[in-house]
């Protein structure tokens, strides 16, 4: 890959799309790759790999997502197709084409939902990390009832909220000490604790997690007829393993699985070259 340290031109902005603000990084010039992040990070997660996009020739836009770090805490739209309705109205706001789409752990949901319902705007997709909830294939790892925080982030009357204000700190630390094998470093982990700090902001995060019946739902209708024509790959680590891959080769007309053994679940923090080499790969097949 290209000398990630060359330096380069990046800005962080606000972009209004209505009634909903949204903090996005933009870097570099060419074709562009969108990023979209997990629970509990933000759009700073994608730090370390956005310098090999820059050097392979992208302009990586990486924004919070709604209800998310610098990002407006709506009351509602944390559905998945509300989310891909945001971050089409976001390209077309920078005046944006179609995007090589990128989804980690939280962010696959609407990655998934924009490949698949608006794919004209999906040069590739790529995604690290995750189970897109509806599709068949995850069986064995859901066999025990998936994640016990996903019940948890779930459970009705802001429970998770009631217990968790005045413990973001202690729990957001858990799921980084989790996820990154090679430890996070303090400023990116302090910044994760502060934009999941106060109630408000707990109770947007978990209004994603609310939302993945409705998710699991619709996906489950489109893989029914429908298909995924862009070239997609799947990435998986310490945690989801090869379950992302049989779900999505399941219903993608172009497609690689790759496992990173090595990695914890955030990949972008652990092997964040490995991350943008396959990014960067997948871009290259809509033209092989």
């Amino acid at each position: 890959m290209s000398n990630p340290r060359q330096p380069y031109k990046s800005v962080v902005e606000t972009v209004h799309l209505g009634d909903l603000p949204v903090s996005v990084r933009i870097a570099g010039s060419g074709t562009t790759v969108l990023l979209l992040h997990g629970f509990p990070h933000t759009k700073d997660v994608w730090r370390e790999v956005e310098p090999y996009l820059v050097a392979g020739g992208c302009q990586v836009v990486a924004p919070d997502l709604r209800g998310t770090g610098d990002s407006g805490r709506t009351a509602t739209g944390f559905d998945a197709q509300t989310l891909a309705m945001d971050q089409i109205r976001l390209l077309d706001a920078l005046s944006l084409g179609a995007a090589h789409v990128v989804g980690f752990d939280l962010g696959a949901a609407p990655a998934f939902v924009l490949a698949a319902a608006h794919s004209s705007r999906v040069l590739s997709l790529t995604v690290i990390e995750a189970i897109i909830g509806g599709l068949s294939g995850a069986e064995p790892f859901l066999s025990s009832g998936g994640p016990w925080w996903f019940r948890f982030h779930q459970a009705p009357g802001g429970l998770a909220e009631d217990l968790l204000e005045g413990n973001e700190d202690r729990y957001v630390r858990f799921f980084l000490a989790l996820g990154a094998r090679s430890g996070m470093p303090e400023d990116l982990a302090q910044r994760f604790v502060d934009a999941y700090t106060g109630r408000d902001s707990l109770r947007a995060a978990f209004s994603h997690y609310r939302a993945m019946p409705a998710n699991a739902q619709w996906n489950r209708a489109w893989s029914e007829r429908g298909r995924l024509p862009m070239p997609v790959t799947a990435i998986g680590a310490s945690t989801v393993k090869d379950s992302l891959a049989r779900q999505l080769s399941r219903v993608a007309d172009n497609f690689e699985g790759h496992l990173l053994p090595e990695s914890g679940h955030i990949i972008p923090i652990d092997a964040p070259q490995d991350a943008a080499r396959m990014v960067l790969a997948t871009a290259s097949r809509c033209f092989g």
